[in-house]
Parts: structure tokens; sequence; C-alpha cells
């Protein structure tokens, strides 16, 4: 059975509304302790009163740009890398170990490390998001360029294809998918980490915001923290979708299907 577009944009929707809405119908008749867990109308009250005053987008604008920041210096290398782990056995050989190893390392416990390293300021904070980013980023990448038809690595060197070429116009494309599914991935763990990383060593961001909140038990407050993190989060998915119809035409059709 076919679903069409719109019912499909409407369930999307609808689907965290409804959440809301029973959230609420549980605070209002007592189903739960608003002491932890407040209604989503008191949430929404102390969230519009920090918009008022600038306080949430100061936070949020800080950790944006933490966000940003580190996500670049994680992504950029580590498409780079992915892509050379596909085209070459020998850098296959080197990384593959060094990946294996290192990845199940939880990233927020060598933050420490980076705060020895560069300090409380914000390269220490950069760090540990990049860190965070590139593997995944590598990964899915490297991936990706192992689900290329054979067929297309062959016709490129039959044609006298460079090094560059099949980099740039063989490998890049056809793990553009995998590509932007491992940046999506990468920035939604980027958002955990930043959070994370701002409970510790940080005057400002979102996580500042939510540790503050809850040492004077705030807890209205603190709650304010968390949404404006599933915010981000809807708008990067936004964002990568977008991404995808821009730079992946032919998925286009599929989507509608």
């Amino acid at each position: 059975m076919s679903v069409s577009s719109n019912t499909l944009r409407l369930v999307s929707i609808a689907s965290p509304v409804l959440l809301v809405v029973i959230w609420q119908a549980c605070a209002s008749g007592g189903l739960i302790d608003t002491r932890f867990f407040p209604a989503p109308w008191a949430v929404a009250q102390e969230g519009w009163l920090m918009v008022k005053s600038g306080e949430i987008w100061t936070h949020t604008g800080i950790s944006v740009v933490r966000i940003l920041v580190g996500f670049l210096l994680g992504a950029v290398p580590g498409v780079i890398i992915g892509l050379a782990m596909g085209l070459s056995p020998l850098v296959r050989a080197i990384m593959q170990p060094l990946i294996s190893a290192t990845f199940p390392i939880p990233k927020v416990a060598i933050l420490p490390l980076f705060i020895l390293m560069f300090g409380l300021g914000e390269m220490s904070k950069y760090a540990v998001i990049a860190i965070s980013v590139i593997y995944l980023v590598i990964i899915n990448t490297y991936e990706g360029v192992r689900g290329i038809n054979r067929i297309y690595m062959d016709v490129g060197k039959n044609f006298g294809a460079t090094r560059w070429m099949m980099f740039k116009d063989v490998a890049l494309p056809g793990a553009l998918p995998n590509i932007l599914a491992g940046m999506r991935m990468a920035l939604a763990v980027a958002l955990l980490i930043i959070v994370a990383a701002e409970f510790l060593g940080a005057k400002a961001g979102i996580g500042y915001l939510i540790w503050d909140r809850w040492q004077i038990f705030a807890i209205e407050k603190m709650y304010v923290g968390p949404m404006k993190t599933a915010i981000l989060g809807f708008l990067s998915t936004w964002l990568f979708d977008l991404a995808e119809y821009l730079f992946m035409p032919w998925r286009r059709q599929d989507s509608n299907r």
C-alpha cells in the first residue's frame, strides 16, 4: 500500500506533537512527578523567558560554533582518509588496524587528556568533537568506496584517469550517499559530545546551561537545554535531507515512491 508524501509529512509532524500532548496530560493529571518531569508548557514558558532575555541565544550560539568547527576539523580529513583507504591498499593496510584499535575508546573519556594538552579553552572542545566525528566519516566513506561497482573503477583506469581523477570523479561521487550518511550520524554524535564536554570546564553553552541549572535545581530551565538540543538535531537532519536532495538528484524519485 502506497502512502502519499503529504501523509508521511503529516505523520512525521504528528508523532512528536502526540508525545508532547501525552507528556502534558500526564503532568496535568498528576501521573508523573513534576518536580523531576515538569510539564512541557512550564518548560516552554521558561524557554520563552530565556529567549526574550537573550540567554538562550548566547548559550546556543557558543555551542553551535564549537560543533561546526569541531565537525569540520573531523569531517574533512575523514572524507579524505576514507577515500584514500578505499582506493589504496597501502593506505588501507596502514589505517585499518589503527582505526579498529582506537575507535572503541569512549571519546568523552579522553576529554581530560585534551584539557591537559589544550587547556580549558575552545581547542579542547574542538578536539574532542573532531575525534568523535572523524571515525564515523572515515568508516562510512571507506564503505561507500568499497560499494562502488568495480566496472566504474575499471573504466576510469582504461581511459587513463589519473589518481586525482579517480579520487574526485569516481570515488567521491560514488561514495557520496555513504559520506552524507556518515556525516549525518557524526553531527548527531557531535551534539551529544558537546553537551558532555560543556559539563566540564565551560562557562557557557548548552551543556553548561543544563549543568548549572541542575546545580541550583531549576528543573524547568534545565529541561530547556535538552529541548534546544532536540531542535538542533531536527534542524541538522533537515539540512542533510536538503543536501541529499541537492547533490543526489537520482534519489528524489526513490524518496517519492
